[in-house]
This record gives C-alpha cells, sequence and structure tokens, in this order.
C-alpha cells in the first residue's frame, strides 16, 4: 500500500496513476494538526488500516492533487553517517546517526534554497528512509524491521565545511530534507537490502547504487538508534548514502530521485547568490571517502571546484 499527504496535508491512498482522498474516511486523523496526520494515521495504523483500504472516495490523477512530504515533521529525523562500504567489500562501517532539523522536511515539487553560507560546495545525497511504526527501544536486531512502518525517498541535502566537522550545522538549513513521494507500506515493499537507489541532476544520471553495499544491516542500524534514543511511530531514519556518486547542486537545476518500487520524485534547486561549480560527480569527495572507510591517512580533503570566482 502507498500512503501519501496530498493538498492541505490530506491523508490519501495511492493506486497505480490515480489517489483516493482519504478526508471522509478519516476524520479522527484530519482533527489532528496537518503535519501530524501521517503520524497520527501510523499510530493508529492497526484500527484504521481497514478502512482506508476500504475507501470508496473518488479516484483523482496524480496531476489533479499536489503532492506533500509524507512526514513533514519527524519527531525525530535521523540520518545514517559513513554508512556504506563504498564498493569495498573489506570495509568495516559501524553504525552511526546524526539529527537533522525536522524544519528541513520539504516534498516533492518543491525548491531547495541555497543558504548564502560560505560553503566550499552543496552536495546532493539520494537516500532511502524508513519511517518508524511503533515504538522501538533497545530492540534487537533480529526484531527491529518489525518496527518499520513503511519505506521512502529522501535527499540529504549538504553544505559543506561549515560546521567546523557537525553534520547538524550542514545538513539541516530549511528544505535540505526532500521526502516523498510517498510511504510503501513494509508490508508491500521487498527487502530493503535488494532495493537501487538513482539520482539524476537535469537528464544527467549521478547516482546509481544498491542497498547491498549498506555496511550494516538496517535491522542492526535501527537497533543501535534504538539503544540511543527511543524511536516513535513517525520518526523517520534515513540510511546514509554511497558517496560515489555525489556531486553539487546549483541555481536552475533539478535533481531527481528515483527508488523502485516505491517510486520517486523531483525538486528544484534555487541559489539567490548565483554561485556556480563544476558539474558531475565530485571525485575529490568521492576519493576521500574510500580513504575513510579503507583506512588510509585523509590528507587534504578537496571538494569540486567553484567556478564563478
Amino acid at each position: 500500500m502507498k500512503l501519501a499527504l496530498v493538498d492541505d496535508y490530506v491523508p490519501a491512498l495511492v493506486e497505480e496513476e490515480s489517489v483516493r482522498r482519504l478526508a471522509g474516511d478519516l476524520p479522527e486523523i484530519m482533527a489532528l494538526p496537518p503535519f501530524y496526520r501521517m503520524a497520527g494515521l501510523i499510530e493508529h495504523w492497526g484500527e484504521l488500516r481497514a478502512r482506508v483500504a476500504s475507501s470508496k472516495a473518488p479516484r483523482l490523477s496524480l496531476d489533479e492533487v499536489a503532492l506533500r512530504a509524507p512526514v513533514p515533521r519527524p519527531t525525530k529525523l535521523l540520518c545514517g553517517q559513513l554508512s556504506f562500504k563504498e564498493g569495498v567489500a573489506e570495509a568495516s562501517v559501524k553504525p552511526a546517526f546524526f539529527l537533522k532539523s525536522s524544519t528541513s522536511v520539504i516534498g516533492p515539487g518543491d525548491t531547495v534554497e541555497l543558504p548564502s553560507v560560505d560553503a566550499p560546495v552543496f552536495h546532493h545525497e539520494a537516500e532511502l528512509a524508513l519511517v518508524i511504526g511503533k515504538r522501538a527501544k533497545n530492540i534487537s536486531a533480529a526484531t527491529a524491521l518489525d518496527h518499520v512502518f513503511g519505506y521512502t525517498c529522501f535527499l540529504d541535502m549538504s553544505a559543506r565545511a561549515v560546521g567546523h566537522g557537525t553534520s547538524f550545522q550542514d545538513k539541516s538549513y530549511d528544505t535540505f530534507g526532500p521526502m516523498g513521494p510517498w510511504i510503501l507500506t513494509a508490508d508491500a515493499a521487498p527487502d530493503p537490502h535488494d532495493l537501487n537507489v538513482r539520482l539524476w541532476v537535469d537528464d544527467e544520471l549521478r547516482q546509481d547504487y544498491p542497498m547491498a553495499d549498506i555496511g550494516n544491516p538496517i535491522g542492526d542500524m535501527i537497533a543501535y538508534a534504538s539503544s540511543i534514543a527511543a524511536l516513535e511511530p513517525g520518526d523517520v531514519l534515513a540510511l546514509g548514502v554511497n558517496h560515489q556518486g555525489v556531486g553539487p547542486i546549483q541555481d536552475g537545476e533539478t535533481v531527481r530521485i528515483e527508488i523502485e518500487p516505491i517510486g520517486g520524485f523531483a525538486v528544484q534547486v534555487r541559489d539567490p547568490l548565483g554561485r556556480r561549480w563544476e558539474k558531475g560527480i565530485d571525485t575529490r569527495l568521492a576519493a576521500t571517502v574510500l580513504r575513510m572507510v579503507r583506512g588510509e591517512p585523509l590528507g587534504t580533503v578537496e571538494f569540486s571546484r567553484r567556478i564563478d570566482r
């Protein structure tokens, strides 16, 4: 099942190329603040699932509604940090997360606004994200996936090297967390380790990596997060990225993510300062991350060069 928020944050059931607005089916959810309706639906899914599945609301085409971020204000938005082996089979990767501001979240068709900070570069990171379905605290890796409600696509936009080593400052700017287009419920999803993540900038395919490259089983990552903080229904865990296809984003570009069978969406990029960087994959960043996962000396950390000055 695919669940979305549309228009004024109305829960909706997505069926192929059509959508049913569930306002009439879920009056108790509609009574909640708009940003928290999906979290409410998730928390009470056991009671409401049959009502959603049997909805007779009129079918609308996807073109007739505006898709919103499916979880527009997660109570916790955790992002995996250096989560992937980067194609290095022998790499040893430890689970790690950082908190990203929930006000960074935007939805399909929205605009990423690059802030005026003096960052060496701004990057895209296409990621699989999971949405927690039931409370998880100190759970085992073996049962962790039972706590997942579903999966969605996430773009972890980044301003490099402005936070003096803290990812929160690099990644929490408003609009830096595009999410969507909906949630594919876990019972309808394949093994998340079998998925493939792709991203285009305009017509250029940049990221195309398998979730099988992740450094730890996803259940281990959830269990690790739950050992630190209780995970609640509607919390979002973005699982991190393979950096070998990461590159700059700049004014006027369209960035599109796709993870089948979840789906995909696009956002626009706006930079009031009109800054420009070398286009394409940031091979300098890719090489730096490879050195990190191999345990080699980092040396000088470099990024794609700015070309407008």
